[in-house]
């Protein structure tokens, strides 16, 4: 039986959705993989943060909910309150997954800095935060294999839907020349709203109250995190580098009610596609707008707040993955499964 003592940085929609599903399948981990996942830490921003090297109860922390952690029961050897450079480095932590809100700006901290640190520390690491890696993936991959440790990153596109495993495993042998979909479940659902004959805003307004939107929508909206994946995307898949800035990007917050009408009489629909190819000279072109695509194309039947990317490859065509892009389960998932991956190659 393999154990892997877990510090969770961030305890939010995913995080809380990592414990309800470990709490569920930690026996079933145990039995199928012969792995014990134990949590011994969780560190947060503003809730406050729990460690105990003999291991957190999954169920007990799961039942908080959005209770600060300063309601979990006391138990022994149990600290309260560690700031989370200094828990994740620990000499008991293997495994440091981490969780906070994802940001471009101010070098993706605080993720960043714990994502450094981690690797520094000789921990393995796992993250949903597409931050760090849109902006250090050389550096961060190259960190991880000096130390000789494990950086997983399945959850940072697309959710649970295992697209980067796809990739980098499943067409192995295949030469990918383009990649091409809808990367942000946000603006699908907007779209999809629209088309039921709604205005933009009031769309908005329907992503933010069911959650899907933050209050600040703008990286959705305006096409960053698309295109945050989409750099992720072309390390994993072309092993080329991509800046923001190189990416030709365009957001939704423009189009109309009309615009949506306009096309729907002509058999289409809106979608904002996000999209990379390689030229036949190795020149890597990359992009982000509201495209109108026919009915019969793939991702028109892609609606809600679900994403699809198809990969167009030589050996077998094109090849089209739909999935949850996001939530609490869906990327919990993606979680486990970097998890069960790590175990595999110990």
């Amino acid at each position: 039986m393999k154990t892997l003592n877990i510090v969770l940085i961030g305890f939010g929609a995913v995080g809380r959705g990592f414990l309800a599903l470990m709490a569920k399948r930690h026996a079933y981990f145990q039995e199928r993989y012969k792995l014990d996942l134990k949590l011994i830490g969780v560190a947060t921003a503003r809730r406050g943060a729990l460690f105990c090297p003999s291991g957190l109860d999954w169920a007990a922390l799961s039942a908080l909910g959005d209770k600060p952690l300063s309601a979990y029961p006391d138990q022994a050897h149990l600290l309260r309150d560690l700031e989370p450079l200094v828990m994740l480095s620990r000499p008991a932590v293997d495994v440091v997954i981490e969780l906070t809100p994802t940001t471009y700006e101010n070098n993706a901290e605080p993720a960043m800095s714990h994502v450094r640190a981690a690797l520094a520390a000789g921990k393995h690491v796992i993250t949903a935060n597409k931050g760090p890696l849109a902006l250090a993936y050389p550096d961060l991959i190259a960190q991880a294999e000096h130390r000789n440790v494990f950086l997983g990153y399945e959850g940072t596109v697309m959710g649970g839907t295992p697209v980067l495993r796809m990739a980098r495993k499943l067409l192995a042998g295949c030469q990918i020349m383009a990649v091409r979909g809808i990367l942000n479940g946000t603006t699908n659902f907007i779209l999809t709203e629209m088309e039921r004959g709604v205005s933009y805003a009031e769309a908005l307004r329907t992503a933010q109250a069911r959650g899907y939107a933050e209050a600040d929508p703008t990286n959705d909206v305006e096409g960053f995190d698309a295109a945050g994946k989409l750099i992720i995307l072309a390390h994993v898949v072309f092993g080329k580098a991509l800046r923001m800035a190189e990416i030709e990007r365009r957001g939704i917050a423009g189009l109309t009610t009309e615009d949506i009408r306009a096309a729907q009489a002509q058999g289409e629909r809106w979608k904002l596609i996000a999209e990379a190819s390689l030229s036949p000279e190795g020149r890597l072109s990359a992009s982000v707008r509201p495209t109108r695509v026919p009915l019969s194309d793939p991702l028109a039947s892609v609606g809600g707040g679900m994403n699809a990317l198809t990969y167009q490859t030589d050996l077998i065509g094109a090849v089209t993955l739909i999935g949850a892009g996001a939530g609490g389960e869906a990327t919990a998932y993606a979680l486990l499964s970097d998890l069960i991956e790590l175990a595999e190659g110990l």
